[in-house]
Protein backbone atom coordinates (compact mmCIF):
# COMPACT_ATOMS: atom_id res chain seq x y z
CA UNK A 1 0.00 0.00 0.00
CA UNK A 2 1.28 3.81 -0.62
CA UNK A 3 0.43 6.58 0.76
CA UNK A 4 1.20 10.36 0.18
CA UNK A 5 -0.75 13.06 2.25
CA UNK A 6 0.36 16.30 3.43
CA UNK A 7 -1.46 18.86 5.70
CA UNK A 8 0.07 21.92 6.63
CA UNK A 9 -1.24 25.15 8.87
CA UNK A 10 1.41 27.91 8.38
CA UNK A 11 1.63 31.77 7.62
CA UNK A 12 2.06 32.72 3.30
CA UNK A 13 5.76 34.10 2.91
CA UNK A 14 4.99 35.92 -0.02
CA UNK A 15 2.23 36.51 -2.26
CA UNK A 16 0.71 34.78 -4.40
CA UNK A 17 2.13 33.77 -7.63
CA UNK A 18 -0.31 33.37 -10.45
CA UNK A 19 0.65 32.24 -13.98
CA UNK A 20 -1.05 29.96 -16.51
CA UNK A 21 0.05 26.65 -17.81
CA UNK A 22 1.06 27.47 -21.37
CA UNK A 23 -0.83 24.78 -23.20
CA UNK A 24 -3.89 24.74 -21.43
CA UNK A 25 -3.82 27.96 -19.91
CA UNK A 26 -5.40 26.03 -16.75
CA UNK A 27 -4.40 28.42 -13.39
CA UNK A 28 -0.95 27.72 -11.57
CA UNK A 29 -0.22 29.92 -8.16
CA UNK A 30 3.00 28.80 -6.08
CA UNK A 31 3.27 29.84 -2.30
CA UNK A 32 5.69 29.78 0.32
CA UNK A 33 4.33 28.93 3.80
CA UNK A 34 6.13 29.01 7.44
CA UNK A 35 5.32 26.63 10.04
CA UNK A 36 6.74 26.45 13.25
CA UNK A 37 7.27 23.91 16.02
CA UNK A 38 8.10 24.36 19.59
CA UNK A 39 10.47 22.36 21.44
CA UNK A 40 12.45 22.66 24.73
CA UNK A 41 16.82 21.63 23.85
CA UNK A 42 18.66 19.89 26.31
CA UNK A 43 18.91 23.06 29.07
CA UNK A 44 14.88 22.96 29.30
CA UNK A 45 14.96 26.44 27.27
CA UNK A 46 11.78 27.05 24.82
CA UNK A 47 12.83 26.88 21.42
CA UNK A 48 11.48 27.80 17.88
CA UNK A 49 12.31 25.89 14.75
CA UNK A 50 11.05 27.18 11.52
CA UNK A 51 10.40 25.23 8.09
CA UNK A 52 9.55 26.32 4.80
CA UNK A 53 7.50 24.85 2.16
CA UNK A 54 6.51 25.53 -1.61
CA UNK A 55 2.74 24.93 -2.19
CA UNK A 56 1.59 24.53 -5.86
CA UNK A 57 -2.32 24.80 -6.46
CA UNK A 58 -3.85 24.28 -10.00
CA UNK A 59 -7.50 25.58 -11.12
CA UNK A 60 -10.11 26.95 -9.37
CA UNK A 61 -8.49 26.24 -5.97
CA UNK A 62 -5.43 28.50 -7.15
CA UNK A 63 -7.58 31.41 -8.83
CA UNK A 64 -9.23 31.48 -5.33
CA UNK A 65 -5.82 31.16 -3.27
CA UNK A 66 -4.76 34.13 -5.18
CA UNK A 67 -8.02 36.22 -5.00
CA UNK A 68 -7.83 36.18 -1.06
CA UNK A 69 -4.61 35.02 0.38
CA UNK A 70 -1.59 37.18 0.67
CA UNK A 71 1.61 37.43 2.77
CA UNK A 72 1.00 36.91 6.14
CA UNK A 73 -2.32 35.16 5.71
CA UNK A 74 -2.52 31.67 8.05
CA UNK A 75 -4.01 28.78 5.71
CA UNK A 76 -4.17 25.18 6.00
CA UNK A 77 -3.26 23.25 2.71
CA UNK A 78 -3.80 19.41 2.21
CA UNK A 79 -1.96 17.73 -0.40
CA UNK A 80 0.95 15.70 -2.03
CA UNK A 81 4.56 15.63 -1.99
CA UNK A 82 6.08 15.72 -5.10
CA UNK A 83 9.59 16.29 -6.40
CA UNK A 84 10.72 17.70 -9.72
CA UNK A 85 14.17 17.34 -11.53
CA UNK A 86 15.54 19.92 -14.09
CA UNK A 87 18.83 20.22 -15.09
CA UNK A 88 20.09 24.57 -15.03
CA UNK A 89 21.73 26.52 -17.23
CA UNK A 90 24.83 24.68 -16.28
CA UNK A 91 24.16 21.57 -16.89
CA UNK A 92 23.98 20.32 -13.12
CA UNK A 93 20.39 17.93 -12.38
CA UNK A 94 18.04 20.04 -9.61
CA UNK A 95 15.44 18.61 -7.92
CA UNK A 96 13.02 20.85 -5.46
CA UNK A 97 9.98 19.49 -3.78
CA UNK A 98 6.66 20.82 -3.19
CA UNK A 99 3.24 20.05 -1.59
CA UNK A 100 0.91 19.92 -4.66
CA UNK A 101 -2.66 21.29 -2.99
CA UNK A 102 -5.90 19.48 -3.33
CA UNK A 103 -7.67 21.15 -0.27
CA UNK A 104 -6.70 24.84 1.15
CA UNK A 105 -9.21 26.38 4.20
CA UNK A 106 -8.05 29.82 5.27
CA UNK A 107 -7.12 31.00 8.39
CA UNK A 108 -9.65 33.31 10.68
CA UNK A 109 -11.11 36.76 9.80
CA UNK A 110 -9.35 39.49 11.50
CA UNK A 111 -10.46 40.12 14.63
CA UNK A 112 -12.52 43.61 15.00
CA UNK A 113 -11.55 44.69 10.85
CA UNK A 114 -15.13 44.16 9.36
CA UNK A 115 -13.28 45.55 5.96
CA UNK A 116 -10.35 42.75 6.26
CA UNK A 117 -11.34 39.91 3.59
CA UNK A 118 -11.18 36.45 4.48
CA UNK A 119 -7.91 34.78 4.94
CA UNK A 120 -6.27 38.22 5.33
CA UNK A 121 -3.78 38.17 8.65
CA UNK A 122 -4.16 41.10 11.57
CA UNK A 123 -1.06 41.59 12.71
CA UNK A 124 -3.07 43.79 16.03
CA UNK A 125 -4.69 41.47 16.74
CA UNK A 126 -2.12 38.72 16.57
CA UNK A 127 0.35 40.81 18.84
CA UNK A 128 0.67 38.97 22.15
CA UNK A 129 -0.56 35.97 21.34
CA UNK A 130 1.24 33.03 22.24
CA UNK A 131 1.15 29.23 20.99
CA UNK A 132 1.26 26.64 24.25
CA UNK A 133 3.67 24.27 24.24
CA UNK A 134 2.39 20.59 25.19
CA UNK A 135 5.47 18.55 26.77
CA UNK A 136 5.11 14.86 26.24
CA UNK A 137 4.73 14.44 30.25
CA UNK A 138 1.84 17.18 30.62
CA UNK A 139 -1.67 15.55 30.57
CA UNK A 140 -3.89 16.97 27.91
CA UNK A 141 -7.51 18.34 28.90
CA UNK A 142 -10.28 18.06 25.96
CA UNK A 143 -11.57 21.23 27.87
CA UNK A 144 -8.05 23.27 27.38
CA UNK A 145 -7.89 23.15 23.41
CA UNK A 146 -9.62 26.40 21.75
CA UNK A 147 -11.60 24.51 18.94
Amino acid sequence: MNFNKTIIVGRLTRDPEKRALPDSGISVVNIGVATNSYFKDRSGENQERTEFHDIVLFGNLADIAAQYLKKGSLALFEGRLQTRSWDDKEGNKRYKTEIVAERMQFGPRGEGNPDQKKGESNPQSDKGREIPVIDEDDEIDVKDIPF
